[in-house]
């Protein structure tokens, strides 16, 4: 039912994951029902399906870059919006079974990207101990807590959740890294504009044109919209044939990119509508301020225009 506050979920699984920790930030899913996904597509699927309201699922790393399959996902199969976005500090811990002391720690389980981005610290603490490769970080906590590792490198909420004592915390050689989640449902209203926006796009380009590209960006340009990301994914058609990802700041509920989007819509093969949702923020960026629409690209500047445009059409001015 439109309008109807999500109340199940699911994310990326297994417990004890990133995925879980960044769902459980949102006071709604806290409060309702959350149940792990062995896979993007599968999360995705399940809201397709009805079986789940909402997904969570990671969309971008500051150090891995972009995921690819959540972007794949999002172009095909039945459309999905994007209504909110979580952004989380990747803090990565060394744990293991009460008693188990990092002198003792000979194996140890990881994600591959988990073990990628503490490879300094592994290097300089414990550099004669196997790391052996695990499926999440979910999965290396659960293989600490039975005994098949030493130790894991997870996520706090994994520790936790297998109750393992933490022998080191915030291992990761880059201390600011973060993964961007969104959280996606099946296509309704946006949430309203706040004034800090983000809208995301698929745009299909029209490859028998030259400049398709250089007029994407054009449309964006001209009305005063902020493109934050772009990113190229293969459609799968052919060789060289791809889908660009954009994130802009704004509303589709504002004029001036409601008429980017007529644009866009009018020179390009395809666009997705990907949402308007609520650009993320840190407490640490609380002093910082939406940048305005430039001069002359308010929604009431577009107003003044339409309504001059109609006086002219009805010859009430010459």
């Amino acid at each position: 039912m439109p309008g109807t506050p999500p109340t199940r979920f699911v994310y990326l699984g297994p417990q004890g994951t990133f995925a879980e920790q960044a769902l459980r930030t949102i006071p709604a899913a806290e409060r309702g029902d959350r149940t792990p996904a062995r896979s993007v597509p599968e999360a995705l699927d399940a809201v397709r399906a009805g079986d789940a309201d909402a997904a969570l699922v990671p969309l971008e790393n500051s150090i891995g870059g972009a995921v690819g399959v959540t972007f794949d996902e999002l172009a095909g199969g039945s459309p999905l919006v994007i209504t909110r976005e979580v952004v989380l500090p990747v803090e990565f811990v060394l744990a293991a079974r009460a008693g188990v002391s990092l002198d003792r720690v000979r194996t140890i389980a990881a994600h591959p990207q988990a073990s990628t981005q503490c490879r300094g610290w592994l290097h300089d603490h414990l550099p004669d101990a196997q790391v052996v490769d695990v499926l999440s970080n979910g999965a290396a906590a659960a293989g600490a807590a039975d005994g098949s590792y030493d130790a894991a490198i997870c996520a706090p909420i994994g520790a936790a959740g297998h109750r393992l004592a933490v022998l080191a915390d915030k291992i990761a050689d880059h201390s600011d890294a973060v993964t961007r989640f969104v959280l996606v449902s099946r296509p309704g209203p946006p949430p309203p504009p706040t004034g800090d926006d983000v809208t995301s796009l698929a745009v299909y380009i029209a490859h028998d044109r030259v400049g398709a590209l250089l007029a994407v960006l054009m449309e964006l340009a001209v009305r005063g919209v902020n493109m934050t990301r772009i990113e190229s994914r293969p459609t799968g058609e052919a060789l060289g044939r791809y889908a660009f990802f954009l994130d802009c700041t704004g509303h589709v509920a504002e004029n001036r990119f409601g008429e980017a989007l007529q644009g866009l819509r009018r020179i390009c093969a395809e666009v997705r509508f990907l949402g308007s949702y609520p650009r993320h923020r840190f407490p640490t960026t609380a002093d910082e301020r939406p940048v305005p629409a430039p001069a002359g690209q308010s929604d009431t500047d577009y107003a003044d225009a339409a309504a001059w445009l109609a006086r002219l059409r009805s010859g009430e001015l010459t």
